[in-house]
């Protein structure tokens, strides 16, 4: 009888082995439409342009969950270990939670480089210290090319901030872009 790590170990080699089966079963345009959802929910609820997140998703794993960089980077996003503790993602192989990580994470870049297209692209390919070293877009030839394989052509990205207003326990209005301010009554 084989126990609980058997199992797993099992399930992990079978999808190694079948994971070539599975991308001929789902094409990159399936793949696509399959993440769509996801995408549009977080989009919303970060005030991040979907189309910006597809492009990035396209260019760092081509919509492989699975993908695995030589530097380590995991998932559809290609998030680094580091950059997934930050942003709460326990699972990087898991779509919703990768997604959702490297939202945030774009986001904190937008709002850092206030929506340059460039520096938040080269800072998410080759990290932010690489961007402040070099007093912009590094020189490296991989963040080079990557600029130009991410098909999201605005020179600037706009976010929403999502401002709630709800009436507090004294009848007083309150604006609050924190959704953690909202009281029960307001939800």
């Amino acid at each position: 009888m084989i126990g609980r790590a058997g199992q797993q170990i099992i399930s992990g080699w079978l999808i190694l082995v079948m994971w070539p089966v599975f991308l001929l079963a789902f094409p990159q345009e399936n793949l696509k439409a399959r993440y769509d959802p996801i995408i549009q929910k977080i989009a919303e609820k970060h005030g991040v342009p979907p189309d910006l997140i597809h492009a990035v998703i396209k260019a760092e794993s081509n919509y492989d969950q699975f993908a695995l960089s030589d530097k380590g980077a995991l998932g559809l996003m290609q998030l680094m270990p580091e950059t997934a503790m930050k942003y709460g993602v326990l699972n990087v192989l898991d779509p919703e939670q990768n997604i959702e990580g490297g939202v945030k994470y774009l986001k904190d870049l937008i709002k850092q480089y206030n929506g340059d297209r460039n520096l938040v692209l080269a800072a998410y390919n080759a990290g932010q210290t690489a961007v402040e070293k070099h007093n912009g877009i590094p020189p490296y030839p991989e963040t080079r090319n990557y600029l130009k394989r991410v098909q999201y052509d605005k020179p600037y990205i706009k976010t929403k901030t999502i401002i709630y207003r709800f009436y507090d326990e004294h009848g007083n209005l309150c604006l609050t872009n924190n959704p953690y301010y909202l009281t029960k009554k307001s939800k």
